[in-house]
């Protein structure tokens, strides 16, 4: 799939090729070139805006979540990892364990799915105990 980005790239060049037939003095060039360059560059400051406000969004979503008063709405985020602790745990300590006793095989997991999600909240976790401690949030 092809962003704004890759369309840009890719006329790009094919546009400099025709401003060079088209403007054979080479100051006409410069300044069609200069203004190709511009129209270039304000494309991508028009995303990255875009996809600043986009993150912004979701902070403030983030920040309403956190600071429901609900007891479900606010405590989504810890339920999950809670989850995938008792999980990672079932499937390296506990289940281990109750099938040596057992002497019977127990279901395991797919922990492919579980990893991830752990591994990305362990991720998480770490970037905002490294945020509080440089005091960038409260």
């Amino acid at each position: 799939m092809f962003g704004i980005d890759d369309v840009i790239a890719t006329v790009t060049p094919v546009i400099g090729k025709v401003i060079d037939r088209v403007w054979p003095d080479p100051a006409d060039q410069a300044k069609a070139n200069l203004a190709l360059l511009q129209l270039q560059q304000s494309g991508e400051l028009a995303q990255l805006l875009s996809d600043t406000d986009l993150m912004k969004g979701q902070m403030a979503i983030n920040q309403a979540e956190a600071s429901s008063s609900s007891w479900f709405t606010s405590n989504w985020r810890p339920f999950v990892g809670w989850v995938c602790g008792l999980s990672f745990a079932w499937q390296y300590f506990l289940g281990p364990i109750f099938a040596f006793f057992l002497t019977k095989p127990i279901p395991t997991l797919d922990s492919t799915v579980m990893m991830t999600v752990l591994m990305g909240m362990l991720g998480l976790g770490v970037m905002r105990s490294y945020d509080k401690k440089q005091g960038t949030t409260s």
